[in-house]
């Protein structure tokens, strides 16, 4: 029953995005003029086309941008990594297929829609990129949220538990300077060997006590 509800809730989700990356590509192709044909184009037609290609693109965009803000979601909210480790275990297939997805959209994403309006296969490859991506993501998340930290030892949830919480007292400004410095080393120390934190992470919670840290 499990399994079939999270195959229902993968596909509630990879169905629409799978639809619209479809849709975005079929913009790009299906309206390619054929090379002998008459040079004189259609102005409207091809102002049309354009236009929906660029409708097709800003939307892709928008869904890479609303995927980055769901992993910066965990970047920025150190408890809720670690209540999902798993979406920063390099060890997992899934978090790595994640991860390079990720990249890949990222190195192909255009600055603006306009500048693939002229070239449909860089277009098409960051199509595919993103959907790579969401769909990876959507996965690795799903199964984060599914294993918790249970793949670790009882010492090794008692260490991240603990953890978390120096990592409150390291964020909490009514705490003393010493505090907030010995409480994130020590977090820290205790994270090492099970979980690795994001730069973006370390450098998020950081920046939180700016000035304690000597910063």
């Amino acid at each position: 029953m499990g399994l079939l509800f999270r195959l229902a809730e993968f596909l509630i989700v990879i169905v629409p995005l799978a639809g619209m990356i479809i849709a975005a590509i079929r913009a790009f192709s299906g309206n390619r003029r054929p090379a002998d044909n008459p040079a004189g184009p259609d102005r409207g037609r091809t102002d049309g086309t354009q236009a929906a290609q660029w409708r097709s693109l800003t939307r892709v965009l928008r869904e890479h941008d609303r995927t980055d803000t769901r992993w910066l979601e965990y970047e920025l909210d150190f408890a809720r990594l670690l209540d999902f480790p798993l979406m920063t275990d390099m060890r997992n297939p899934l978090t790595i297929g994640f991860h390079k997805a990720k990249l890949r959209a990222d190195f192909l994403r255009p600055t603006k829609a306009e500048d693939l309006l002229d070239d449909g296969d860089a277009a098409a490859r960051y199509l595919a990129a993103v959907e790579d991506y969401v769909t990876a993501f959507n996965i690795a998340e799903s199964e984060a949220k599914r294993k918790r930290r249970n793949d670790f030892s009882q010492d090794g949830q008692q260490r991240i538990a603990r953890a978390e919480n120096l990592l409150r007292v390291a964020s909490d400004s009514a705490a003393t300077p010493q505090e907030r410095q010995n409480a994130y080393d020590r977090a820290r120390r205790e994270l090492d060997g099970l979980i690795v934190l994001p730069a973006t992470t370390q450098a998020g919670i950081e920046r939180g006590i700016a000035g304690e840290l000597g910063g």
